[in-house]
């Protein structure tokens, strides 16, 4: 873990934040490069009516768009959980250098719960991974919404 690893989590949990505000599940992500924010995500998939628009495929998105280019070489992700089958192989074809992620996820989880995508030996790139950072505010911030929703009902 790097020293700035968990500013840069608290970032990406404000994007949780604020798409849990959207109605939306709560999972945030920002794309760093050369030590700046380059992108910021948050989950869009009921608001956008867009299945791929997970917060980590909507940063990799602006990232790419404010570099002008789809390769994103040394750039570093940070999740609010870990990521799935769809978002961990848009992280190894954009070449993201890093990913670093809070909360495991059991059902979906495709980086290191499920699967392994970003450091599949068979792919011509690996992603350098680190879970569990801010894991317990991660998942509260996750749990907090479900709880909300089934209480609601």
């Amino acid at each position: 873990m790097l020293p700035i690893d968990e500013d840069f989590m608290r970032e990406a949990l404000t994007e949780a934040e604020a798409a849990s505000e959207d109605g939306e599940v709560p999972v945030g992500a920002i794309i760093v490069l050369g030590g700046n924010v380059i992108a910021r995500g948050r989950n869009a998939m009921i608001g956008a009516s867009d299945p791929t628009a997970h917060a980590e495929i909507v940063a990799l998105r602006k990232a790419a768009s404010a570099i002008g280019n789809y390769r994103l070489i040394g750039a570093t992700m940070y999740s609010t959980i870990e990521p799935c089958a769809m978002c961990a192989g848009a992280l190894v074809h954009a070449r993201v250098e890093r990913l670093v992620y809070g909360a495991d996820d059991p059902k979906a989880g495709a980086v290191e719960t499920h699967f392994g995508i970003c450091n599949a030996d068979f792919l011509n790139h690996q992603v350098s991974v680190e879970g569990g950072i801010l894991e317990g505010e991660c998942r509260r911030v996750l749990q907090s919404f479900f709880r909300d929703r089934r209480s609601a009902q």
